[in-house]
């Protein structure tokens, strides 16, 4: 065994290994935007990030995988946070907020996600691979939902495609957000897309939107003896404006 081989053996040292993991994929993606994704090998990798072969496939199986480094553990947040339900939400909602954390998991690193989405728009092995991952999201979101479906005659039916169309829905809203370059509002933008699923397919009545465009009750206290005019202007001051047309 090398001397540099000996030194990529595990360590006990916990924070280091994020840190390795880390410079891999940095380096990784400067020689793939330098070179190209073919023309860099896993050894030219290992070369720049100062590392044995080994160290690379301690936390990537293969090349691509280097492309979506954060994609297990957003799926292993998806999976949780659909599992934390207390069965009594709206499933379609909770779906669709499951899918925010996988946009939030891109908006956090807005330069790496450009940088991504630009080179597996180049790389047809990269789009294949992507769709293989997103179909691993969808799988996720369909086995939640046909559990939460299961007494209705068309649960299996209904599950899928509304786990089809949260992940449209989301794909929309992220390659929007990707296509400005990481600049537009991510969450103005997802929030468009799941009021757009949830309002398609959930079973349960909308909730009064951020606007507050809901009826409201407004009471106005007044003495009997007060005059029309002066209990039309409290009820003007109540609702935050003029409701006298010209």
């Amino acid at each position: 065994m090398s001397e540099k081989e000996e030194q990529d053996l595990p360590m006990n040292d916990g924070p280091a290994k994020p840190a390795m993991r880390e410079a891999l994929v940095a380096a990784a993606f400067e020689l793939f935007l330098e070179r190209g994704f073919e023309q860099t090998t896993v050894d030219d990798i290992v070369s720049l990030a100062g590392v044995g072969r080994r160290s690379f496939f301690r936390y990537f199986p293969a090349k691509e995988d280097v492309v979506f480094p954060d994609h297990e553990r957003s799926l292993a947040e998806m999976t949780e946070f659909l599992e934390s339900g207390s069965g009594e939400e709206d499933p379609v909602k909770h779906a669709c907020d499951a899918a925010r954390l996988v946009l939030r998991m891109y908006a956090e690193q807005p330069s790496f996600s450009v940088q991504r989405y630009r080179l597996t728009r180049k790389v047809p092995g990269l789009r294949a691979y992507e769709l293989s991952v997103v179909w691993r999201y969808e799988h996720t979101l369909a086995a939640y939902l046909r559990g939460r479906f299961a007494d209705r005659p068309d649960g299996p039916l209904r599950a899928d495609v509304i786990a089809a169309a949260v992940v449209a829905a989301h794909n929309h809203a992220l390659r929007t957000w990707l296509r400005s370059g990481g600049e537009s509002d991510w969450v103005t933008e997802v929030d468009a897309a799941m009021a757009f699923v949830t309002g398609t397919w959930s079973d349960r009545p909308a909730e009064a939107d951020a606007e507050g465009e809901s009826d409201e009750v407004v009471v106005l206290v007044a003495s009997r003896r007060a005059p029309l005019w002066r209990m039309v202007q409290g009820i003007e001051s109540a609702l935050g404006g003029d409701t006298r047309q010209a």
